[in-house]
């Protein structure tokens, strides 16, 4: 380099263009750390957009690879190819349609467990296909039938539906208690049941689950299970109902995905 260049370089150590990289990135790594470190280039350009923060989604994913800025994830689940027999609890009536058209319309619900320092702690959920929000859901210190009877009177409660609702579950001893059946009849519930040992017929339930274990539980060793508790709340209601970006609804977040469905029809 001419020394002249060096001297020019030193009075404009940065151009314009750089310039704006280093006020686009501390937007992104904003962002970034709202998500809780869950969302990656797609999801913080369509972030960055709604703040009215012009950028290429290219751009942002330039930005962050250079920064080391990136989804945080998890240990990649096994892949494997299950099948079962179908039992005569309840027939499979979902049969693996997880598209539907209105709120209230399909509900699924499965079971998973936390470490802790005290031992595990059960979280049951009940999800709505249509959005895929968590409409319900419930934990303890034992997987019993009363773990999915709250989680689904949870969900009863807050959605009011005025119709049946169909609940899509494995063949879990909770789903199939006597309790929990007298509970889908009290409450016009409908019960549809995977086969034994087929995760892929409630695959959006364990999707939900795994996104979790990814994002959440397993970059964190909880010690009690109030902590855990806490962590869960936080997730399910504080991000993942309103702010967490689904590829279902086309990058909208559930609580905002519902709201669209509802705003449109009162305006039919």
């Amino acid at each position: 380099m001419h020394p002249s260049g060096y001297y020019e370089w030193l009075q404009q150590p940065q151009s314009q263009r750089d310039k704006d990289d280093s006020r686009l990135l501390g937007a992104i790594k904003q962002f970034w750390l709202e998500s809780g470190g869950h969302h990656g280039y797609r999801n913080l350009h369509l972030d960055l957009l709604e703040a009215n923060i012009p950028c290429g989604r290219d751009r942002v994913l330039r930005l962050m690879q250079q920064a080391g800025i990136k989804a945080q994830r998890g240990y990649k689940a096994p892949t494997g190819r299950y099948g079962g027999k179908p039992d005569v609890v309840a027939a499979n009536m979902l049969n693996r349609d997880f598209t539907v058209t209105t709120p209230n319309q399909w509900w699924v619900s499965d079971i998973t467990y936390i470490h802790t320092h005290e031992g595990f702690l059960f979280l049951a959920v009940v999800m709505d296909l249509y959005a895929r929000n968590i409409v319900g859901w419930s934990m303890s210190d034992r997987m019993t039938e009363e773990l999915v009877m709250d989680a689904l009177t949870a969900a009863y409660w807050r959605r009011k539906p005025a119709d049946t609702v169909y609940l899509h579950s494995d063949q879990g001893s909770q789903y199939s208690s006597r309790s929990f059946r007298k509970l889908l009849n009290t409450l016009d519930v409908q019960p549809s049941m995977s086969r034994r040992g087929n995760c892929w017929d409630n695959a959006v339930a364990e999707s939900f689950f795994s996104n979790l274990k990814k994002e959440k539980i397993r970059r964190i060793k909880y010690k009690t299970r109030d902590d855990a508790r806490q962590a869960m709340f936080h997730y399910i209601e504080m991000f993942y109902n309103p702010k967490r970006r689904h590829t279902n609804n086309g990058r909208l977040s559930p609580t905002k995905y519902d709201r669209q469905y509802f705003k449109d029809m009162e305006s039919v």
